[in-house]
């Protein structure tokens, strides 16, 4: 615990729309790494201010639900505001491990990179736990997001990313819905910030598998993705 106080200069941004109990779990594991942690309710059915109002949290809420993209940088905004050196994405759905924060926060206090995501793809047992019908679909993605982005990448779709106060400030998301993911790596490239990726585990319980993007979106995020090309 000694190790992760030093990480008060670290914002968590946890966007979430009707997570339920799951977000609680989310923020009391990403409280114990020690980062301040700013919950965007993306107008859900019971506010969040109801389930993590006690906890010592940032809670920001938008009263009607926007798309995943924009309760992002609803709290990418306020953590800068709040003087966030470092700012991490974090989904709510109880996907990710908290103490992978340990690892992006030191690259990026290493001043060596400026951008850390995660990845599923970088460690074999990693890649086994990702579903078989995910995974394919995953390895299509990152030939949509080379396309449109210019980046390759092992895994274009992880939300756990973490962004030096730098790095945040320079990548500005404007696509709402899941598209924004493409639209990060876009930012990433245009504005010429440095980055990495790591490997991180994303569990998927039967909650996160019933929460998780159809497969069916995936057309409708490359037709988001090309009219946002095409219409400046």
């Amino acid at each position: 615990m000694a190790e992760s106080l030093s990480q008060r200069g670290a914002f968590a941004v946890v966007p979430c729309f009707n997570e339920g109990a799951v977000v609680r779990e989310t923020v009391l594991g990403l409280l114990a790494e020690g980062v301040q942690v700013v919950v965007v309710d993306d107008g859900s059915e019971r506010p969040a201010a109801e389930i993590c109002g006690d906890l010592p949290v940032h809670l920001l809420r938008h009263r009607v639900n926007l798309g995943q993209g924009a309760a992002l940088q609803t709290g990418i905004d306020y953590a800068l505001r709040a003087g966030a050196e470092f700012v991490i994405h974090f989904d709510a759905d109880g996907q990710h491990d908290a103490t992978a924060l340990r690892e992006i926060l030191t690259l990026l206090r290493s001043g060596t990179v400026d951008v850390v995501l995660g990845s599923r793809f970088l460690d074999p047992v990693h890649t086994r736990a990702v579903p078989r019908a995910k995974r394919v679909a995953l390895r299509g993605g990152i030939a949509v997001s080379w396309l449109f982005s210019g980046l390759w990448l092992t895994d274009t779709h992880n939300g756990l990313r973490g962004f030096t106060r730098a790095a945040a400030q320079r990548v500005r998301l404007t696509e709402d819905g899941f598209g924004h993911a493409t639209e990060i790596l876009d930012e990433i490239r245009r504005a010429g910030v440095r980055y990495c990726e790591v490997p991180v585990l994303v569990r998927y319980s039967d909650y996160s598998r019933s929460k998780g993007q159809r497969l069916s979106n995936g057309l409708n995020i490359l037709i988001d993705l090309v009219l946002r090309r095409l219409i400046p």
